[in-house]
């Protein structure tokens, strides 16, 4: 069902015009704009998704978290039909969901309309919308919601998890990954506009007092977790300023090697361990009812 954010109408249909009061969302581009005055100042330099296009694909990083999510979301929601992406960026896990799910119906939103046109270029015949994450305009839609590496960019990120609770089905639920140990911060997190870097006992709080049952925590990227802690230490010591993604330029033998690792530490996972640190939190989380 959509949910009307000018009257806090409830319908159904494929128009988003609202029966209750008549507000309808501006289209630009074909996507609708739930917050336009947000559409081109969501605080990640838009210019950068053009760049994360060719760098997600072969990163380590982006490839194992994306297998993690999908053996995530077939554990926990195996019956899942409809799965929505609140941060979407240029479409990456929603192509990996979708190859991992063909008959799954994908939405994706995005606050940045340049998001929004790498990921159709994607995700051709997916529903894309323009949104703020602290208001979405949808009730009980969806089995499962995911936010992935999103939170940390919101300052009120407890408003988040309540509208992606009232956006969920009764019995669905919602995958998060965040960003871990605050130990970790560095200007990396600066220059990617984060708020903070989460804990595992913090982000369960939340998601439970935003309704949620917590199913699952894990940290990943632990297994890398030392050399990232030198690697973001000495970036903090350096006055070489270097861009947002320069860290995802890695040669093929060491990405490759990395990958490697973390197909260790998942398969770990898969078999039970929870790991107490790394440089990534998984939760998994499931709505009463």
């Amino acid at each position: 069902m959509k949910y009307c954010l000018a009257c806090a109408g409830v319908f159904t249909g494929e128009d988003w015009r609202c029966p209750h009061c008549g507000y309808r969302p501006e289209q630009r581009h074909g996507f609708p704009l739930f917050a336009p005055e947000l559409a081109s100042d969501s605080g990640f330099r838009d210019v950068l998704f053009d760049k994360l296009v060719a760098l997600e694909a072969p990163n380590f990083w982006f490839r194992s978290r994306n297998r993690l999510i999908c053996w995530a979301l077939d554990l926990f929601f195996p019956e899942a039909e409809r799965f929505m992406e609140i941060g979407c960026g240029t479409g990456f896990v929603l192509s990996g969901v979708a190859t991992a799910r063909p008959g799954m119906v994908l939405c994706g939103s995005e606050i940045s309309s340049a998001g929004l046109a790498c990921a159709a270029a994607r995700l051709p015949g997916v529903q894309l919308l323009q949104m703020d994450a602290r208001a979405i305009p949808f009730c009980e839609e969806f089995d499962v919601i995911g936010a992935f590496d999103v939170l940390e960019h919101v300052q009120e990120d407890t408003e988040v998890l309540r509208q992606m609770h009232r956006a969920v089905r009764p019995g669905g639920g919602i995958l998060l990954t965040v960003p871990q140990h605050e130990f970790l911060w560095s200007r990396t997190d600066e220059r990617a506009c984060h708020v903070r870097r989460y804990n595992a006992r913090d982000l369960a709080d939340k998601v439970r007092r935003a309704g949620f049952r917590v199913e699952h925590v894990t940290s990943f990227v632990s297994l890398l977790l030392p050399l990232m802690f030198l690697s973001r230490l000495r970036r903090q010591r350096s006055n070489n300023e270097r861009d947002i993604n320069s860290e995802l330029r890695l040669g093929r033998l060491v990405n490759g090697v990395l990958e490697q690792i973390l197909t260790v530490e998942r398969a770990g996972i898969r078999a039970g361990l929870r790991f107490p640190f790394g440089g990534s939190l998984l939760l998994v989380a499931q709505k009463s009812g």
